[in-house]
């Protein structure tokens, strides 16, 4: 492998981790802040936050995943 691919792969790795970092975040906000309605809406920040943790472990995986079958069916 390229290390110009491994550089820009690892990037975009930890970008979409961080993505998912920054909705949980995004969920806290809406739950304790006044950010959607006064009083916060835990309900939807709850389901923001859930949304941001799956993202950040899940997402990831699936990309690795796919970079995986890209290469083997390169060789």
């Amino acid at each position: 492998m390229d290390e110009d691919v491994a550089k820009r792969r690892l990037l975009l790795y930890m970008l979409v981790r961080f993505i998912g970092l920054a909705i949980f975040f995004l969920g806290m906000a809406i739950i304790y802040t006044d950010l959607l309605r006064p009083g916060g809406w835990p309900q939807v920040g709850a389901i923001v936050a859930i949304l941001g943790v799956i993202d950040s472990f899940f997402a990831p995986r699936l990309l690795k995943r796919a970079w995986d079958e890209k290469d083997r069916n390169a060789q």
